[in-house]
């Protein structure tokens, strides 16, 4: 099936992809961003934070974004 993903680490980009039917949020991540640590970044599904075990459906829009920006100074 065919989802939107938008990565946000980075560079970022935006792409549709293919992934098999019952692939879960987790499952996803860990496919995408096999180096990354779940805990630092913000997902969501069609712009809603959803649960790791969410099953993705058909056209649906994935984004990941890291909540720490590397190289950012805290003031």
């Amino acid at each position: 099936m065919k989802i939107l993903y938008i990565n946000n680490d980075g560079a970022g980009f935006a792409d549709y992809i293919e992934v098999p039917h019952g692939t879960t949020v987790a499952t996803l991540f860990a496919n995408q961003l096999p180096q990354g640590k779940p805990q630092d970044y913000l997902i969501r599904v069609n712009r809603l934070p959803v649960a790791s075990n969410y099953t993705l459906m058909e056209g649906e829009r994935v984004s990941i974004t890291p909540v720490k920006i590397q190289g950012a100074v805290h003031i």
